[in-house]
């Protein structure tokens, strides 16, 4: 039996697919030939690395007996979560870095989440006391000690 909502609400659908196939000891591969679907869907979903849509949802409920958008609100979640989780990716103040730093890159362009370590390192290398401070304050501080 798969759990309430609310106790798992922001997981991915495919955690909670593979938790319950689990339980039940089914292979994706069955379930996803139960269903008319292709084995890879299934996978892929288990992998995170696609969602759950709201036919795969209606076919899920009836094999997993919930609601018929169990999986669509449960994906909806985690969604919502994954968002707000990246609106709150930190970059520096920009004029309190250098340019100069990052001679070999377009400063404009870089992505200062997706690249936090190798700025932080390179920001820990070359930077003056206050390039530092101003990345160890916006980025280090919020992206690796609040995890």
């Amino acid at each position: 039996m798969l759990p309430k909502l609310h106790k798992i609400k922001g997981l991915h659908s495919g955690d909670s697919l593979r938790w319950e196939l689990n339980n039940q000891k089914l292979k994706s591969s069955e379930l996803a030939k139960k269903k008319g679907e292709h084995k890879q869907t299934i996978s892929a979903i288990f992998n995170k690395r696609r969602s759950i849509n709201p036919n795969l949802s209606i076919k899920l409920s009836k094999a997993f007996n919930t609601d018929k958008d169990y999986f669509m609100l449960l994906q909806a979640s985690h969604d919502v979560k994954r968002i707000a989780e990246s609106e709150i990716k930190a970059t520096p103040i920009i004029k309190n870095i250098r340019r100069v730093i990052f001679w070999d890159t377009d400063f404009d362009k870089i992505d200062w989440y997706k690249n936090k370590k190798a700025i932080i390192k390179r920001v820990l290398e070359r930077g003056n006391a206050e390039e530092i401070n101003e990345i160890y304050h916006s980025m280090a501080e919020k992206l690796f000690l609040k995890r």
